[in-house]
């Protein structure tokens, strides 16, 4: 459910699920707003699971489970991934260190079984570990003017400047952290976390005060994060080793990589992976599943991700997992039973006013 339902349906909205969480998919016309954001600034209710570290040893029992170092208290936020026993990942989190407590947000999906399993594993350390989805409301802007946006409704701080950053401050009477993000869209992009309770008018603040914002759903997110080259939870990150994806910004390579209180040797952060992630852009309008097999002649050498028409290229573009040592650049993608020619095309397809952090980076 998101924490506004109504409102979006009182501005249009055509509703789906993510996570099994309902959510925006658009407000029509998606494409038209996709162009909006890549030449303004657009406004996306988020969903999260957000879970709640508290205890002193809240920093000493995360930076054990998660694959990269979690920020200590004179830093603020961090990516990083839970793995399982293999090398691949299981959870995707923004861990950011709020004081007295950690934030994490999560896949909305993974948040309770996450807080159900660590709860478990604590022992004798000080740590209580709790679910606050619906304590919170996330909505995400977007767009070459988003830090145009948060300067003209924020109050009592100046926008973040730094990844991963966040400052605390108003807007209208309600207070507000505003944290700047990984860019995900390929655009400036940042997340302005209020109470739920505040929701609706925080809402109306970004909608409608200081510079216009165009509202979005995910249907649009999803088509600017393939644009941004920007590999996803649920099409690309679920179950695969991150070095696979390129994903050096989730790992500390002098931590190690950790599941529960295991070391993981197998996540392939020494030396280059057996794969690797990929552009395609193919000829003709039709659109491959995810899963299409892709070739190099008569040999298959890797599988789509996910594909879409992009509105601004106008033509279908493709993330794929294909042979790391793949030297050719004209491929084909099976689509309905029918080869389509395909070519290697450098990430990101469309280079907006900030590159994504999670563009694949194999040096």
């Amino acid at each position: 459910m998101t924490v506004i339902e109504s409102v979006h349906a009182d501005h249009g909205a055509t509703f789906g699920e993510r996570g099994g969480r309902t959510i925006v998919e658009h407000y029509g016309r998606p494409e038209r707003t996709h162009r909006a954001i890549r030449n303004g600034v657009g406004l996306l209710e988020a969903a999260y699971g957000v879970i709640v570290v508290e205890g002193e040893d809240r920093l000493e029992y995360v930076d054990n489970v998660v694959s990269n170092r979690v920020p200590a208290e004179d830093e603020q936020g961090c990516y990083a991934l839970v793995l399982d026993p293999q090398g691949g990942i299981e959870v995707e989190l923004y861990v950011y260190n709020a004081g007295e407590r950690l934030l994490l947000f999560v896949p909305p999906e993974e948040a309770e079984s996450l807080v159900e399993d660590w709860s478990e594993k604590v022992f004798i350390q000080d740590v209580e570990i709790r679910l606050a989805t619906d304590d919170y409301a996330v909505f995400r802007l977007s767009g070459p003017q988003a830090t145009e946006k948060v300067a003209s409704v924020l109050n009592g701080a100046a926008s973040p400047d730094e990844r991963y950053s966040f400052v605390r401050g108003t807007m209208g009477d309600e207070g507000v952290t505003v944290v700047r993000t990984d860019a995900l869209t390929g655009e400036e992009s940042y997340e302005v976390i209020c109470a739920a309770a505040d929701a609706e008018a925080v809402y109306d603040t970004l909608l409608t005060q200081g510079l216009n914002a165009a509202p979005f759903g995910y249907r649009t997110w999803e088509s600017l994060c393939l644009e941004a080259g920007s590999p996803l939870f649920e099409t690309e990150l679920e179950g695969t080793i991150p070095n696979v994806l390129g994903l050096r910004n989730a790992l500390d390579f002098e931590k190690g990589c950790y599941v529960g209180q295991e070391v993981v040797s197998r996540v392939e952060n020494r030396g280059q992976p057996s794969r690797k992630l990929v552009g395609l852009t193919l000829e003709g309008e039709a659109v491959p599943e995810s899963g299409a097999a892709v070739f190099d002649g008569d040999a298959s050498v890797g599988e789509v991700t996910r594909a879409g028409e992009s509105p601004l290229l106008e033509e279908v573009v493709a993330l794929a997992v294909v042979d790391y040592g793949l030297e050719s650049e004209a491929l084909t993608v099976r689509v309905d039973g029918e080869e389509v020619p395909a070519t290697v095309t450098e990430l990101p397809f469309y280079e907006g006013s900030e590159l994504s952090d999670r563009l694949p980076r194999y040096q």
